[in-house]
């Protein structure tokens, strides 16, 4: 319990840095965020950074690792959500593009970047071992989809032959290309409207 509440402040402290680093990294990229302007919004030293993160790869991995574990727990919880709302695996997975759709406009000022795209576009500035943990991410969204894809196809046959796995990962790229177009045309909305799209396309695959 001692070493618990000793370890409390280097805990704040280094979640404290991931939420800075996030927030610049997902603004202008890994490339145009330095570990000083990091540490004086931090309000540390150079050294206070280094001593949580001995490098930016190391940065890095855990600003993916941190948005594993926060995708997971969005996605579960709507899920779950969308399960206490209806028993069918397809009005499930409508339920869950919608309340995510919701989730995305109630966002002040739009969603505002994933790091997951920042890592992908600047890979040559990282180790493996942050190439690795990327690909984790992504590949962790694909099998959260492609379970409820592999359940709706048990009760509607889809109209065109389509695999869950790679009907997921569409579900991904639209995401992640809308948050780029939402950026690149300067309407947060964009975003909500490709989601709420998918929802529709899933509809008519399924039930025609």
């Amino acid at each position: 319990m001692a070493n618990d509440i000793i370890d409390r402040p280097t805990r704040g402290k280094r979640e404290r840095i991931l939420e800075v680093a996030h927030d610049a990294v997902v603004a202008k990229g890994f490339d145009a965020t330095s570990i000083d302007e990091i540490a004086a919004a931090v309000e540390i030293s150079r050294a206070g950074f280094f001593y949580h993160f001995p490098d930016k790869n190391a940065l890095a991995r855990a600003l993916i690792e941190r948005h594993i574990l926060q995708e997971a727990g969005m996605i579960e919880g709507i899920v779950t959500r969308a399960a206490e709302l209806s028993d069918d695996p397809l009005q499930q997975m409508l339920i869950t593009l919608r309340l995510m759709a919701e989730a995305f406009q109630e966002i002040p000022g739009g969603y505002p970047g994933c790091i997951l795209a920042s890592a992908t576009y600047q890979d040559r500035l990282f180790n493996a071992e942050v190439k690795a943990a990327n690909r984790r991410a992504l590949l962790s969204f694909r099998a959260r989809f492609e379970v409820l894809f592999q359940r709706i196809a048990e009760t509607y046959p889809p109209r065109e032959p389509v695999d869950p796995a790679e009907l997921a990962d569409l579900v991904n790229a639209i995401m992640e290309g809308a948050i780029i177009l939402a950026r690149g045309m300067g309407d947060p909305q964009v975003l909500v409207r490709q989601v709420l799209l998918a929802r529709q396309m899933i509809k008519a695959l399924y039930q025609g």
